[in-house]
């Protein structure tokens, strides 16, 4: 790889040991993916819950920060996996809110904000058409390079701390015009009509292409979608296909036309019914009765905290329900009432965390869960491996599970 002469000194330790660290790191993980040298990047994006990063991870984080380490670029953070403010009552222990604290401290500490967010692009500041960004959650970084834009690849937590430290990271992947062109062309023969509509589309699309180097392009979606629903949408691709990147033909920034992205001499294939119906059988059926109503992954939005308070319309829940917000949502949602109404129906409002990244499978076994319940087709995914059950239903059909204590 072509280092710069600012690049070089980093290397050789003349800007600090932990500077030095983070471009020998890059160095190797660009040389593996044959990126010829770095490009600079406006913002860098950092998963790290305590689940993953345990002890050790503590260990290294303060070793970056007593070697005099300090972002060069804004950084931030993806969902904790402790709600400090509340974690005894979900059966999470003192020793995990401790590695959590340890972990905040030494992020702070090298000039990390803690935004604690996966949907930043919502809530942050969202990148721009070309903008070059480090972003580590694959729901961040599907939803910044399809809807926004923006060019990242999935950055794992050291590579993104990387960027972070020095305001780069290697070029390759979709940081190239090249990759960012369509391999596989589908067609949608089904308008998805809500959240969990848009999820299961998307998971369906992410099966079918089936891997990271592969870019979807989508045709047939016959109305723009919100915000909430790309939302949906990309979460779910990124988890069933570890896609990060796709273009919907008219509607997303770098697809005007199939020609745009290459697409027009791709084989088509259909989406249908039966694809979708297939995919949801996976996850539950009527008459079950969840244990817990969950929903995270990815955090809920202003709009959807909104909805939430309305299907809860004061009534009280039969079933525990979770709701998993960003801090800057949370705020908003406390003094608009939406917390309170949660609540006082008997939901629990989680701050700046997402339940799949909390230590899911001791929360389940504390509090004998094991048939969740959610309107979020990645988490559905996710969670099977921690020992649930999961179902999948609408947001008003979760609600609904949970006021009348069975999925109707």
């Amino acid at each position: 790889m072509h280092l710069n002469d600012e690049e070089q000194a980093m290397l050789a330790g003349k800007y600090g040991k932990a500077k030095q660290w983070a471009i020998d790191h890059q160095l190797k993980v660009g040389s593996f993916f044959d990126a010829t040298d770095m490009v600079s990047v406006s913002q860098a994006h950092m998963m790290a819950d305590p689940e993953s990063v345990g002890e050790a991870g503590v260990h290294f984080m303060e070793s970056i920060a007593n070697d005099g380490g300090r972002v060069a670029i804004p950084m931030i953070t993806d969902p904790r996996g402790v709600d400090l403010n509340y974690y005894h009552p979900l059966g999470q222990t003192e020793g995990m809110a401790n590695i959590e604290r340890r972990f905040v401290a030494a992020c702070e500490s090298i000039g990390i904000m803690m935004t604690n967010t996966c949907v930043n692009y919502q809530t942050i500041m969202p990148p721009l058409l070309g903008d070059h960004v480090a972003y580590g959650d694959t729901g961040v970084v599907i939803y910044s390079n399809s809807v926004c834009g923006a060019r990242s690849n999935f950055e794992g937590g050291p590579s993104a701390l990387a960027a972070g430290l020095t305001g780069r990271t290697p070029r390759y992947g979709l940081h190239l015009d090249k990759n960012r062109q369509a391999t596989k062309r589908f067609q949608v023969t089904s308008q998805p009509s809500e959240l969990t509509d848009w999820g299961v589309l998307g998971a369906v699309i992410g099966r079918m292409a089936g891997s990271y180097w592969e870019v979807p392009v989508i045709e047939g979606i016959e109305t723009v979608p919100t915000s909430d629903e790309m939302k949906h949408f990309g979460a779910a691709m990124a988890s069933y296909g570890s896609t990060p990147l796709f273009h919907i033909v008219g509607i997303t920034p770098e697809a005007n036309d199939l020609a745009a992205v290459g697409g027009t001499a791709l084989p088509s294939v259909k989406i249908t019914d039966n694809d979708l119906s297939a995919l949801r059988s996976d996850f539950g059926g009527k008459g079950d009765r969840p244990d817990v109503v969950v929903f995270a992954a990815p955090q809920l939005s202003i709009v959807e905290m909104e909805q939430v308070t309305k299907l809860v319309d004061g009534q009280n829940l039969k079933i525990p329900m979770i709701v998993c917000t960003s801090p800057q949502t949370y705020g908003d949602a406390k003094r608009m009432g939406f917390v309170s109404k949660i609540e006082n129906a008997g939901g629990t409002v989680l701050e700046g965390t997402c339940f799949y990244q909390q230590g899911a499978r001791e929360i389940g076994e504390a509090n004998g869960w094991v048939r969740l319940l959610s309107n979020s087709a990645k988490i559905v995914n996710i969670l099977g491996g921690y020992g649930y059950k999961p179902a999948l239903a609408s947001m008003k059909d979760c609600v609904a599970a949970a006021i009348e204590g069975k999925i109707n």
